[in-house]
């Protein structure tokens, strides 16, 4: 059995703004590294025993923050796992396409990553990730519209209605070839921050 721990990169400038992202390499906020560093906490406490991250500077520095707390885990940076490229609406803000394109931006051609690129990176990782780690707990520190197209094709049972937030957890199991959702988006990390404050 194959333990993966799915997690989305920290807050950034363009999240806080409403900014699509994509491929766009933006660093994380001071809140998003403050929010890196509560996630490091929780999971040092826990069992993992590698991260893999995109190579994208957000995740990148999520990852940095998880391994400089649990010490000797190995980290690697592998492109598969960046998030979803935006075309021509990276960088903007949901106002800005309305006012540029109209209210029907989506059904354009606006130079998106095809779902089907973006399913056979996700696929070929897990699939190298699962031969290369069994029974082996693996972080991996991606994008919130990366980890939902994988959710939706391993585990489309799962309620997936609230998209991922950022530093938020999902853990799968694959267990016998079927992959299983064992906790969806939790940010308990966090609300412990804010009771405490």
């Amino acid at each position: 059995m194959t333990r993966i721990g799915l997690i989305r990169h920290g807050i950034t400038a363009w999240n806080k703004e409403g900014r699509a992202q994509g491929s766009s390499d933006i660093p994380l906020h001071e809140e998003g590294l403050a929010e890196a560093e509560r996630l490091a906490e929780r999971v040092n406490g826990e069992k993992w025993d590698v991260i893999y991250s995109s190579n994208l500077l957000r995740a990148k520095q999520t990852a940095e923050a998880i391994q400089e707390k649990i010490g000797s885990i190995p980290l690697h940076l592998d492109p598969r796992i960046r998030e979803v490229g935006g075309g021509m609406i990276e960088g903007t803000t949901e106002a800005e396409r309305l006012e540029k394109w109209g209210t029907n931006w989506r059904e354009m051609d606006l130079g998106f990553e095809p779902k089907e690129s973006v399913m056979n990176r996700g696929r070929g990782f897990l699939q190298e990730i699962t031969e290369k780690h069994p029974d082996e707990n693996v972080l991996i520190v991606s994008h919130g519209a990366f980890i939902r197209h994988l959710l939706r094709e391993l585990v489309p049972q799962t309620d997936l209605s609230t998209p991922p937030k950022n530093t938020s957890i999902t853990e799968l199991l694959i267990k016998e070839s079927k992959w299983n959702c064992e906790l969806y988006n939790c940010t308990k990390h966090l609300e412990a921050e804010q009771i405490e404050s």
